[in-house]
């Protein structure tokens, strides 16, 4: 693996993709609509942040936003939480991507382990299944508020499930058939659903799932359910006779004369409701407004991700994690989104390389995780693929290392833009993001986004520049919660965010915003490696573990001991047929001292069968941390929202062998 220098500048744009950017069409708008003038992309965000009024009602302006009625102001309050958007107006998210309707053009291309065709779907198509859709969920009187829940993968009928449930103006939420029964009911019993839609089972990795014994006793643990539609997936003879009231997919979608009716709800009401990772405790229910996601969807997406009509965009996910819902609204911009159920790595890592090449994807998104294993196994795409289509490479879940970028642009394509973003379940959305008229800086995110005050503040609640501080939003966004379901008093959310720095927005992760305005994240705040008083965030020490060659995955931690030090030890995951040798463990350690600093070189380096990871492959830093200071599994971790649970048996035995006494 290339070492490369943090901050390395790896691509500047053409000024024909400068020309061609969707911001620029914004800039330009700015200026002839409104006397505004901007040289940059800097001097746009600080207008942005510095008049979020004036922000905000632009947007509303420029992408049309169609309300029957209009708003009394744009932004209620300044303060936090509290602050409501665009008030007396009313919209409906689903009514905005069907502006796109373009009868024959292609909307969806989805595929899947078990579908392994790739599937064109139009847009005719799409109305037309979501019309009838909504029929269905209409006669079993789904209306405005109720919950619809889906347990199912990401395909096809998942979109149209979302897209009809929104159209009611009812409120969606979403579980990936690979979560646990437990962890399902204790999302689901919270927001009390009235439909479930779900499959009869699932292929990952070459293997298949039933998951009807698990459906079952979902559907036994929510009292208020009515009805349940089923679709069947794994099986497609499967008529799900051992549920009680069942409607099976093919008759919920029948064809229909009816056009789709909009239900307009205001701008702050229910959408959907995401669930935290539920890694300690039940899972939070985190509810976003119609408004808020429409109108950050549609900034994020066309300026930032710079979706045009002919794009087509893919993300690696599943339907329980934002990110499922942030790629259902690439259909905001028009574009074509690129569906995928199954195993990122079968039958090999190159799968979605392949992908890519057959669907002409131009936008690919991923993790970092996935980027650093191609880099790990040595592919080349660009010398096995034809990727002449692809424009960017997006990554999120972790922050990417500069070598993954230098990575991408070695071993895949020269000229595209690669955005390392972040953001999360909390909003919605990606907040710091890329931008196609910005240089490309190795290990950096390329900017703040629009419309979002980000600084990095010091335990003082001082912003600064070039230092690393805990990530805050200084003023109010449209894709913050507008509650957590259940929480009356609203001191759940107010624990949650604002408990720090009160009035303010802490994240929970660390950042360096430097000179240039671009940024970088250290990892959680709360699994900071504190050695002598000197932070680091764990993501440098992954870095520099990365270098070896004969590891293949790690997780690092920080344990406060009675004397006032601390115990650092480094869990490695070996490469098959590699053992953990002295020669190794020095090599660790060097790059460690070298990349890091002496400070931060682990006590112990341990090897592991596997490193703890929630369903969306984040590493289990302070559920691992928590266990080690003597605290049992099931305070401290939902085994059902992770992806190896059994790991976590592990650590428990290694406290009470070894830090017990």
């Amino acid at each position: 693996m290339r070492q490369i220098e943090e901050g390395s500048l790896l691509w500047t744009p053409s000024a024909e993709r400068i020309n061609n950017a969707n911001i620029m069409s914004y800039m330009n708008w700015l200026k002839d609509k409104k006397g505004l003038s901007f040289q940059n992309y800097s001097s746009l965000w600080e207008w942005s942040i510095n008049h979020i009024e004036l922000f905000w009602e632009s947007l509303w302006e420029y992408f049309k936003i169609q309300s029957p009625s209009s708003y009394q102001s744009v932004l209620s309050t300044h303060q936090m939480p509290g602050a409501r958007w665009f008030e007396g107006a009313k919209v409906n998210y689903a009514e905005h991507i069907f502006r796109n309707y373009n009868n024959n053009g292609t909307a969806i291309i989805h595929t899947s382990e078990i579908r392994t065709e790739r599937h064109h779907v139009s847009w005719k198509k799409l109305y037309q299944d979501t019309a009838a859709l909504q029929q269905t969920l209409k006669s079993l009187g789904v209306q405005e508020g109720d919950r619809v829940v889906a347990y199912l993968p990401n395909i096809y009928e998942a979109t149209v499930a979302l897209l009809a449930t929104a159209s009611l103006g009812a409120i969606w939420s979403s579980a990936s058939p690979d979560f646990g029964k437990q962890s399902v009911i204790d999302r689901f019993k919270q927001i009390e659903p009235k439909v479930l839609i779900t499959i009869d089972g699932y292929k990952y990795g070459g293997k298949e799932f039933n998951r009807m014994e698990v459906v079952a006793e979902i559907q036994s643990e929510l009292d208020s359910l009515e009805a349940t539609i089923a679709i069947p997936y794994l099986n497609e003879d499967e008529q799900f006779t051992s549920l009680q009231s069942v409607y099976l997919w093919k008759n919920a979608i029948r064809e229909t004369d009816e056009p789709i009716i909009f239900t307009h709800v205001d701008f702050n009401d229910p959408l959907w409701i995401l669930f935290s990772s539920g890694t300690t405790g039940k899972p939070k229910p985190i509810v976003h407004s119609q408004g808020g996601m429409l109108i950050e969807h549609l900034k994020a997406l066309t300026f930032h991700t710079d979706l045009h009509e002919n794009d087509r965009f893919f993300w690696f996910t599943t339907t329980g994690w934002m990110m499922w819902n942030y790629l259902i609204g690439g259909l905001l911009t028009g574009s074509t989104i690129i569906l995928y159920d199954g195993n990122p790595a079968y039958p090999n890592k190159k799968m979605l390389w392949k992908l890519a090449e057959e669907t002409k994807m131009t936008i690919f998104g991923t993790s970092a995780s996935y980027i650093t294993a191609c880099m790990k196994d040595d592919l080349t795409p660009k010398e096995e693929f034809d990727l002449t289509a692809l424009k960017s490479i997006s990554s999120t879940g972790s922050p990417l290392p500069p070598e993954g970028f230098q990575w991408c642009y070695d071993h895949v394509k020269k000229d595209i833009t690669i955005a390392s973003i972040s953001g999360g379940t909390d909003v919605c959305t990606a907040f710091i993001l890329g931008v196609p008229i910005l240089p490309v800086y190795a290990g950096e995110l390329q900017c703040r986004g629009l419309g979002v005050k980000i600084e990095s503040y010091d335990e003082d609640a001082t912003p600064h520049v070039n230092k690393v501080g805990e990530l805050v939003i200084t003023e109010p966004f449209p894709a913050m919660p507008i509650f957590f379901w259940n929480d009356v008093d609203g001191s759940r959310m107010h624990d949650s965010y604002f408990d720090m720095y009160p009035g303010i927005w802490r994240h929970g992760d660390y950042i360096k915003i430097t000179e240039r305005g671009t940024s970088i994240i250290y990892g959680r705040s709360d699994a900071t490696i504190n050695r002598g008083g000197i932070r680091i965030g764990t993501s440098e020490i992954y870095r520099a573990v990365d270098q070896v060659k004969e590891i293949e995955d790690s997780l690092i931690v920080d344990i406060p001991m009675e004397n006032g030090e601390s115990y650092v030890p480094l869990f490695v995951v070996l490469k098959p047929g590699v053992n953990l040798s002295s020669e190794i463990i020095t090599k660790v350690k060097r790059q460690i001292k070298n990349q890091c600093s002496p400070r931060h070189v682990p006590t112990e380096v341990i090897p592991v069968q596997d490193v703890p990871k929630t369903l969306n492959g984040k590493k289990l830093e302070v559920p691992v941390k928590r266990i080690l200071m003597g605290q049992p599994i099931e305070k401290v971790a939902n085994k059902g929202a992770l992806s190896n649970p059994e790991t976590l048996s592990y650590f428990e035995g290694f406290y009470k062998e070894k830090l017990s006494r």
